[in-house]
């Protein structure tokens, strides 16, 4: 596998899986607004000067573009990327349900409360996503996001806040970490180092950190007068 695309995630993906959702041209690409605020770019000397329209703010993650002048690069601390290449021992709870459009409400509402950074009202389009329900509540999730031929990212790991302790994130994670590597893709994800209890859990599931991959925040200012 060519693991290399991992360091630069947002172009890839938009390079193949997403290919046909993706806004630019041959040196940079974006999601739509309504899918991820993501831009990812070929090279790091890419002119990026037309990517942003005024007062557009996008993430960057692994490679970053020189940037103009006039516009705002704000660096985070690296995330941890871990990938996961052996089968996780299955983890039991409830059932596990396929989310559709008939979810979104439910989706959207949990991952405004807990996940709000990243999603947007069509994020779940980029892949599959998974639920499950209790008391007749989207109690957790997980879903696929950026993607190559070989590589699938599970990504908005939540749960919601009455529901912790209980194994779901844990369930969900195991399950479709194995239904990826039996499609004989790698899976991966991203994680915050400040976000220790998550990261310990995907360590005790098998995943290992591949790298620690630059992010950063770029706003491009809105013009005035």
């Amino acid at each position: 596998m060519p693991t290399s695309q991992l360091d630069n995630p947002f172009w890839w993906s938009l390079r193949t899986r997403h290919q046909a959702l993706a806004l630019g041209n041959d040196d940079w690409a974006r999601y739509p607004a309504e899918f991820a605020p993501f831009l990812g770019v070929a090279r790091d000397d890419v002119d990026v000067g037309n990517a942003l329209a005024p007062g557009d703010q996008v993430f960057l993650l692994g490679v970053k573009p020189p940037i103009p002048d006039d516009w705002r690069l704000q660096a985070f601390r690296p995330l941890a990327q871990m990938s996961c290449s052996t089968p996780i021992d299955p983890v039991d709870g409830p059932a596990v349900l396929p989310l559709t459009e008939a979810h979104r409400d439910d989706v959207l509402a949990l991952t405004a409360l807990v996940y709000p950074h990243y999603f947007r009202t069509r994020t779940m389009d980029l892949g599959r996503y998974f639920g499950i329900y209790q008391d007749g509540r989207l109690a957790a999730m997980i879903g696929e996001r950026l993607g190559t031929d070989a590589h699938q990212e599970v990504s908005a790991i939540c749960t919601h806040p009455d529901y912790l302790g209980r194994g779901y994130a844990r369930r969900l994670t195991a399950m479709l970490s194995n239904d990826i590597l039996q499609q004989g893709r790698l899976p991966f994800l991203h994680v915050s180092y400040e976000n220790l209890r998550a990261k310990q859990m995907y360590e005790q599931l098998g995943y290992r950190v591949r790298v620690d991959i630059p992010f950063w925040s770029l706003k491009r200012p809105q013009v005035h007068g």
